[in-house]
């Protein structure tokens, strides 16, 4: 526990030092560079990395996850979106200049190294950092102005970091059972190979970590929070070789993988690709490439020897397998299970005990950790209060994290990694007397979330459609929020899973959504400076059968698998149409009589759990 009830600010990182180190690099005859670009993804276009691939936190300070930043001669710019723009703002030092993406005449990183750097301009990049369809594209942009992409043997700012930069993670690999998978490593990749085959493929290079996970049946623990190893893999219709630390792999793994499967060093996919090169040539064929994969390994490959397309193993790994989905269904209720967080924290609030946020986040993690096949946390947890809520990724750091204030709103987004699934759940909880503006704010958020769980769509219908379900609300009184209404979630695999979701960024457009898909719903709204709102459970896409089917098409819904109650003292009642206040009803009764076997009758977890799940008046 905390004695400091008040917290400090977020403090940015004098990062001078780091950026004037960096410069002078630009200056040696190898280089002669205007700029460096530095993105926040690793050489497998990770959404989350480990320690020593957070070079743009690094050389900026900014540690959200999210965010690509360029440093010219002149200039340093950071590039994020709506969802850190307040944590940006306290983050990032005198140096740098936040751009604010999806911003009116706020252009892109792509526009700004074409309008805002002199012509004839040379703009480095380490080509593992940046894939082959960006690299190609922002290639052509700053060709119409003379100006060139130069790719980097060596990444500048590891040089810059130097012998403080984390080493490299080299945790062992494990197999994970098919009584948790549902099928072979075996069988995908032989459905694999068909798919290659119909196409006329010679191979697939997956670099993609879980991908490669998710295909070998595998699972690590390189990269906090995501149960992944580092590895590539090529897959062709004679070889199967996994690119990988040998020192991961226990004769159990091996075993497992078979004697089909071969061993090569991680790095020495840049070498094979290069020898293969000529065979690609010689059969007529290409080499299928992700449209995530790196230019680094599409220079290897040769330009000319590769075909971009989307990765067929992102599809097969969305739809999950009655044994996954069975498997996210059963997490779910052990997760719900560590409600008794919540009771436990507002005994302690009652009691007059002061914690701070990461004192709530840790007794958290203790309650999820109780709960059978729990293995980790599936991101760091957002334990906010209060003003922290308003703060869409916020982070509570020991040095500057706020003490949970009862009188104000708290926001708990968190997810564990079990080993038949991975959870991720928000609720917005009040210790106290909500405001009527509080409860205005959380009735709108909820009603977008009702509606997003309502839905019923034919076959065809991509999440981009969905989207303004989890709006409309908010916005007749003029309200909306900055982030996604929901990403895939993968089982026992990274929490933010492609290729699917729902939102209003194009990309969301390119897929519908497919029976045995999983999605959160998770609207939200924050009021900078005083507090944040969201609501967010995971859902499976199921059929459903309708009256009529237009069309032939089929139908599709959602079933819901997140069990934890909706608190009915931050409703505002006067808002709810009768099947809203229902839906509110049932939820919270289904909640009480799924979670509730869960916990011991008459304990606190249980009197909170009746408590909160009593009917809506």
């Amino acid at each position: 526990m905390s004695n400091n009830k008040n917290a400090s600010e977020i403090q940015a990182v004098d990062t001078t030092e780091r950026i004037t180190k960096l410069r002078t690099l630009f200056k040696k005859e190898e280089y002669n560079l205007t700029a460096y670009v530095i993105p926040s993804e690793d050489a497998h276009q990770s959404e989350y990395t480990a320690a020593c691939d957070a070079r743009r936190a690094f050389i900026s300070g900014f540690t959200g996850s999210a965010g690509l930043a360029v440093v010219s001669t002149d200039d340093a710019a950071l590039f994020t979106d709506g969802r850190y723009f307040l944590q940006a703002n306290k983050q990032l030092d005198h140096n740098w200049t936040l751009m604010k993406q999806g911003i009116p005449d706020v252009p892109t990183w792509q526009e700004y190294l074409v309008q805002n750097l002199p012509k004839d301009s040379r703009i480095g990049i380490d080509p593992t950092l940046i894939t082959a369809c960006d690299a190609k594209t922002l290639k052509e942009s700053l060709g119409k102005v003379g100006s060139s992409l130069v790719s980097t043997e060596e990444n500048l700012v590891d040089l810059v970091w130097g012998n403080a930069r984390p080493p490299r993670p080299c945790n062992p690999a494990n197999v994970l059972p098919s009584k948790y998978t549902g099928r072979s490593h075996d069988d995908k990749i032989a459905n694999l190979r068909e798919e290659l085959s119909k196409e006329n493929y010679y191979g697939f290079v997956v670099s993609a970590l879980d991908e490669i996970a998710w295909l070998f049946n595998l699972r690590g623990s390189d990269v906090k929070y995501n149960p992944v190893f580092f590895a590539y893999a090529l897959i062709t219709k004679d070889d199967i070789i996994l690119y990988i630390d040998e020192k991961k792999l226990s004769n159990e793994v091996k075993a497992h993988l078979g004697s089909s499967v071969k061993f090569r060093s991680y790095n020495a996919v840049f070498e094979d690709l290069r020898h293969l090169s000529v065979k690609f040539k010689s059969d007529n064929q290409k080499l299928l490439i992700s449209t995530r994969t790196s230019y680094a390994l599409t220079l290897a490959a040769g330009e000319d020897n590769t075909e971009s397309a989307r990765s067929p193993i992102l599809d097969a790994k969305a739809i999950k397998n009655e044994v996954e989905l069975e498997g996210m269904r059963q997490c779910h209720l052990r997760d719900a299970a560590a409600i008794n967080y919540f009771a436990w924290l507002e005994q302690q609030l009652s009691a007059g005990n002061v914690l701070n946020e990461i004192d709530g986040a840790n007794r958290l993690e203790k309650f999820r950790g109780e709960q059978e096949d729990f293995v980790g946390l599936s991101f760091d947890t957002i334990s906010a209060s209060g003003p922290n809520g308003a703060i869409i990724h916020y982070s509570p750091e020991p040095k500057t994290c706020a003490a949970i204030d009862p009188n104000l709103l708290y926001l708990c987004d968190s997810g564990g990694q079990y080993k038949n699934g991975t959870t991720d759940v928000t609720r917005t909880i009040h210790f106290g007397k909500p405001t009527e503006q509080e409860k205005r704010a959380f009735t709108r958020v909820l009603q977008g979330h009702i509606a997003i769980d309502r839905a019923i769509f034919p076959k065809g219908t991509t999440g981009y459609l969905l989207d303004v379900l989890a709006r409309t609300s908010l916005w007749k009184d003029g309200l909306d929020f900055r982030h996604g209404t929901g990403h895939g979630v993968g089982c026992y695999l990274n929490v933010h899973e492609g290729p699917h979701g729902i939102g209003t960024r194009i990309v969301f457009n390119d897929v519908p959504l497919q029976a045995g898909m999983t999605v959160t719903n998770e609207p939200g709204y924050y009021e900078d400076g005083k507090f944040g709102v969201r609501i967010e459970s995971v859902v499976l896409v199921k059929e459903v059968d309708t009256p009529h089917n237009f069309g032939n098409r089929g139908y599709l819904g959602f079933e819901r698998i997140t069990f934890v109650p909706i608190q009915t003292k931050l409703v505002d009642v006067s808002l709810l149409d009768p099947i809203e206040h229902k839906w509110i009803n049932d939820y919270n009764a289904e909640c009480f009589k799924k979670v509730s076997p869960f916990l011991k009758p008459d304990s606190l977890g249980f009197r909170w759990l009746e408590r909160e799940t009593a009917a809506l008046k």
